[in-house]
């Protein structure tokens, strides 16, 4: 580990992610098992053989390189961990927890099912949210959709506050609760494909929630979108009459019907 730290590790390499400075790492011990350490004859890498041959089986159950500690829910949904607060999703508010601390990111578990992930935050004070664990109570009071603390920073797609303002525009307050409705599609649905859905819907002229729903779920399925047209009562009435034979006369020259 002292050589690594002192030939590896300095001076400070820079990596995009943990992931890569690991990859980064492992190729520099790979080409080191080539070289000779200390009097020993034989390669770095042919002792490791010897070393490998010596070890006992690994445990059936991984270990996980993580801090475990116990924590309680707060009423404002947030979990505290090394200085820091993490959100999960309201329903859990004043639930016992289990919280992991992983180098990179950080696990939180009710029941021992994982209810929340997050990017490690490594300074003090830090509240660190998810929006989305704060939609279900949003929902239940719509008016406060622009002071939540929670969805300030939101970095959303242009296209959710396009449908927003014609959501409220065509229905007013019911047409906001519709749009947090279309948010909270992005608690199972990816939020690239919910995008697609609302830039979809708009485009189409079709603006609700049942809309970009049904959209993002033929999206999902990879089927056709079958939209249910009696859910638009602002959509104009088309009436298709019964085609019948003499129609198809005007397709051959010189023929009357």
């Amino acid at each position: 580990m002292k050589y690594a730290r002192s030939n590896f590790l300095t001076p400070i390499p820079q990596a995009a992610s943990f992931d890569d400075l690991n990859a980064m790492l492992e190729e520099r011990c790979r080409q080191r098992r080539g070289e000779r350490a200390g009097r020993h004859g034989e390669t770095i890498g042919e002792r490791l053989v010897a070393d490998l041959e010596a070890f006992r089986d690994l445990p059936a159950v991984p270990l996980e390189p993580s801090e475990k500690r116990a924590a309680r829910v707060s009423s404002t949904a947030l979990v505290r961990y090394r200085g820091n607060d993490y959100s999960v999703p309201t329903a859990y508010g004043f639930r016992d927890v289990v919280v992991k601390g992983f180098v990179d990111e950080v696990v939180i578990l009710c029941a021992g099912e994982a209810i929340a992930r997050h990017r490690r935050c490594y300074g003090t004070g830090t509240f660190v949210f998810e929006p989305l664990h704060y939609l279900a109570l949003i929902e239940t009071k719509p008016n406060a959709l622009d002071q939540a603390a929670a969805l300030k920073d939101w970095d959303l797609p242009e296209a959710f506050q396009h449908l927003r303002h014609l959501l409220e525009a065509r229905m007013g307050n019911r047409g906001r609760r519709e749009f947090i409705q279309v948010l909270r599609l992005m608690e199972a649905i990816p939020m690239e494909m919910v995008a697609s859905a609302v830039s979809e819907a708009i485009r189409l002229g079709v603006i609700g929630f049942d809309a970009v729903k049904q959209i993002a779920l033929a999206r999902v399925e990879r089927r056709p979108a079958r939209l249910d047209l009696t859910a638009y009562p602002h959509l104009p009435k088309m009436d298709v009459r019964m085609t019948a034979a003499a129609d198809y006369a005007v397709l051959v020259p010189g023929t009357t019907a």
